[in-house]
């Protein structure tokens, strides 16, 4: 299978490449650049730095022409801020570019499509009494995002959309989601305070493994992406193992507590004029349950084995802290 990929320099794109590659299959990339320094890509991976958002139509179909599969590993995340309508920004660059990127590679006759997408939407449908897309700009781009790109499978093209949770591992020179988590667990200096919940995780290999299997086994659908599954003070645990903290106490905090105080900083954002990719107040409300998955639906579809998910943590954590003590340059998220 030839495979067309935007993001494969990414950390979730280039383990998808590299899953892709040892099954023999054969996979270029646009990204954008800088590729981070000590990132350790497929070598076999043909890769062109640029921004796919300045293309036409047929640069575009240049790229994807006599591929089989195409994977859209790029995107914002609710990190970024930005002006408001926030919505508007996640359209922009989570949704409106990838129906022209899926209608070209209809055009060319790719047959297998695979779109990371976020498990937020996956608990819109498991959740609908938080009304998720209501409240949550994000949310709502995620949830429009994969109904727009599902509506393009068929018997001629199939469109898998990943729903991903929070990732673990590293790749040298980029920096990882964790690094606020990192500082915020480094600024609490006698214990950390945390509220109750937990969440489903991955290893970024695992992620690989369903970027591959998603293309060569998935049929259109919605695939809710998730493995081993920690309440925060598990998770926070093996975080402070690998800070070197392993005795630092973790006090767990109340959901309602933590859903006031939450309701706090909203309206002191709210006066500050901020508007957030998740809503603050009534992320709250989720953010203190077990956001739990069961790993059935990738092991079944996709083949996805067991990884050393408390190694990727501590991937994550060192990168995290060598970020933090100015040892590493990295290359941040970035729209374009």
């Amino acid at each position: 299978m030839k495979v067309f990929m935007i993001g494969g320099t990414g950390l979730l794109g280039a383990e998808g490449a590299r899953v892709l590659i040892e099954q023999g299959h054969e996979v270029a990339t646009l990204s954008l650049p800088p590729i981070p320094e000590g990132s350790n890509l497929p070598e076999e991976m043909e890769i062109t730095l640029g921004n796919y958002l300045t293309l036409t139509d047929d640069d575009i179909r240049k790229y994807l022409t006599g591929c089989d599969g195409f994977v859209f590993a790029a995107g914002v995340d609710e990190r970024v801020e930005a002006p408001s309508p926030i919505y508007s920004f996640f359209e922009k660059y989570n949704i409106t570019p990838l129906e022209r990127l899926l209608r070209i590679a209809k055009e060319c006759g790719v047959k297998h499509s695979v779109v990371l997408g976020s498990y937020f939407a996956y608990f819109n449908r498991e959740l609908p009494e938080y009304e998720l897309t209501k409240h949550h700009p994000y949310i709502r781009s995620r949830v429009d995002q994969a109904n727009m790109a599902l509506s393009f499978g068929d018997d001629d093209m199939s469109v898998a959309v990943l729903e991903v949770p929070y990732v673990f591992g590293s790749q040298q020179g980029r920096k990882p989601v964790w690094v606020f988590l990192v500082e915020q667990i480094q600024n609490m200096k006698e214990a950390v305070m945390y509220p109750e919940g937990g969440t489903t995780m991955v290893t970024a290999k695992q992620i690989g493994k369903c970027i591959a299997g998603a293309l060569i086994n998935g049929k259109t659908g919605n695939y809710p992406v998730g493995y081993y599954n920690m309440e925060w003070k598990e998770m926070l645990t093996i975080f402070h193992k690998y800070m070197g903290t392993p005795d630092k106490e973790i006090i767990t905090i109340p959901a309602s507590n933590y859903i006031e105080a939450m309701k706090a900083k909203a309206e002191k954002q709210k006066s500050a004029g901020i508007e957030l990719g998740l809503d603050t107040a009534e992320f709250a409300k989720i953010f203190t349950k077990n956001l739990f998955i069961d790993k059935k639906t990738i092991v079944d579809h996709f083949g996805v084995q067991p990884d050393d998910i408390e190694k990727a943590i501590g991937e994550s954590v060192q990168l995290s802290l060598d970020i933090l003590e100015g040892k590493k340059a990295v290359v941040d998220m970035k729209a374009e």
